[in-house]
């Protein structure tokens, strides 16, 4: 092969391999733009379910916690005129002796037919068998105390929160003039030995008007 015809070849060469370096480079950079693209297409979409699914729990908290206000409510509805029927046909040891057996079947009856758990428990319990607080119930009675020191009222002091596979809601108890009658500081001998016939381990006294004495505690499956 002649000088020429090499050069010739080899210039052909060349250019055959720069030609295809070029394609290569563009088809690559048409590979990169699809896959970013694509990227972008899947980040955004992750973006707005996410989106959806933090409104949705907003409105579920919303509604669970609408519920469990509302249940809170047939709960005091239900006990408070029992109580001052008792107190005023046969005085404070007939209202002693019904609350210690209606306020345990009210819970269970609300229990059993609204499918939340229904108690009610305080740092100072009077029922050992249903009011002792578990450990997020503990928490949020002491925070409950802290708020009513701050200056916040008890009437509407409430906490929800999801914890774990379950929503849990606590509405504080504040101590109203009827139940100053038995949780308050100075008791009647009478309300003294009624008290330690149906509750020997009580410790729910000493209270004081608008004084936290206890919550409604609600739980619901989720």
């Amino acid at each position: 092969m002649s000088k020429a015809c090499w050069l010739a070849n080899f210039k052909l060469t060349t250019v055959l391999m720069n030609d295809y370096k070029e394609s290569e480079m563009k088809e690559s950079k048409i590979f990169s733009s699809k896959k970013n693209y694509k990227l972008l297409a899947f980040t955004s979409g992750f973006l707005v379910l996410n989106s959806y699914a933090v409104i949705a729990q907003q409105t579920d908290i919303t509604a669970l916690k609408a519920e469990a206000i509302t249940i809170v409510k047939q709960f005091g509805g239900a006990l408070k005129p029992q109580l001052k029927k008792a107190l005023a046909e046969g005085g404070v040891k007939q209202a002693i002796e019904v609350c210690s057996v209606k306020a345990p079947e009210i819970a269970k009856n609300l229990t059993l037919t609204t499918h939340w758990q229904v108690k009610r428990v305080s740092l100072k319990a009077r029922n050992n068998k249903n009011a002792i607080p578990d450990a997020w119930e503990k928490m949020t009675l002491a925070e409950f105390d802290l708020r009513q020191q701050q200056g916040e009222s008890a009437k509407k002091m409430a906490k929800a929160e999801i914890v774990g596979n379950e929503f849990r809601f606590m509405k504080a108890q504040g101590s109203a003039p009827l139940c100053l009658i038995c949780h308050g500081t100075t008791l009647s001998q009478e309300t003294k030995a009624a008290l330690k016939n149906h509750y020997p381990n009580d410790k729910a006294t000493g209270y004081s008007l608008g004084q936290i004495r206890g919550a409604f505690s609600l739980t619901k499956q989720l």
